[in-house]
This record gives structure tokens, C-alpha cells and sequence, in this order.
């Protein structure tokens, strides 16, 4: 076997051009080859005392919501993809069945950048 490396952006690369099926048989193998489960991202607190302690803090990770994509719908879809590494038809159907979660866990930083280069293309954007 040659040892290659791949960077990382040459590893988005592979994974943005392959089908939700081929991706979920990469999870599965991941799982498998480095015995590792994939907890829910939405994962929420162990108790309920800490929650309200947590929502009186301030927010450090957002959700970025596509709540329409606007008459450039298109442009809104390259961005998508750009921005997800999904491919075309799941881009197209994220748009398409909006409103819908773009991200999560983001800072307020990249949620920022996000939301701007949606909103040039004329899409509906929500931050939570």
C-alpha cells in the first residue's frame, strides 16, 4: 500500500463530491475502523439545573437557519455547497425544502460570515 497523505481540503474535496449513501457507508466504516460512535449533536445538558445556568451565560455557538432562498436561488445553492461540501441535488434539496438547518455549533464569527454571504445572494437567513 503507498502511503500518501492527503491534506485536509483534498479530504472535503472527496467527501463534498460523494452521494448521501456513499457518505453514510464512510460513517459506518469510520465508526467501525476507529470504534467510535457519533453522539447527536443536539445533545442536551445532564440536568436540569444546568441548563438555565448555561442560557444565563453568553452564546457562544449559534444555528444557522436557510429560511428561504430568495430569487437567486441558484446562487444560493453554489453557496450552499460551498459552505456545507454537499453535493448538488442534497444542496438543492436543502434549499428547496427551506426553511431548514444549515449549521450548527458555529461561533458568532463564522455565523456572521455565513449569514452575509447567503444574504448577498438574496437567501432568508436566521441566526439562533
Amino acid at each position: 500500500m503507498a502511503n500518501t497523505t492527503l491534506s485536509k481540503d483534498e479530504i472535503l474535496d472527496a467527501i463534498g463530491a460523494m452521494s448521501v449513501i456513499e457518505l453514510s457507508d464512510l460513517i459506518e466504516a469510520f465508526k467501525t475502523k476507529f470504534n467510535v460512535t457519533i453522539a447527536a449533536v443536539a445533545a442536551g445538558g445532564g440536568g436540569g439545573a444546568a441548563a438555565p445556568a448555561a442560557a444565563a451565560e453568553e452564546q457562544t455557538e449559534f444555528t444557522i437557519i436557510l429560511k428561504d432562498a430568495g430569487a437567486k436561488k441558484i446562487q444560493v445553492i453554489k453557496v450552499v455547497r460551498e459552505l456545507t461540501g454537499l453535493g448538488l441535488k442534497e444542496a438543492k434539496d436543502l434549499v428547496d425544502g427551506a426553511p431548514k438547518t444549515l449549521k450548527e455549533n458555529v461561533s458568532k464569527d463564522e455565523a456572521a460570515q455565513i449569514k452575509a454571504k447567503l444574504e448577498a445572494e438574496g437567501a432568508g437567513v436566521e441566526v439562533k
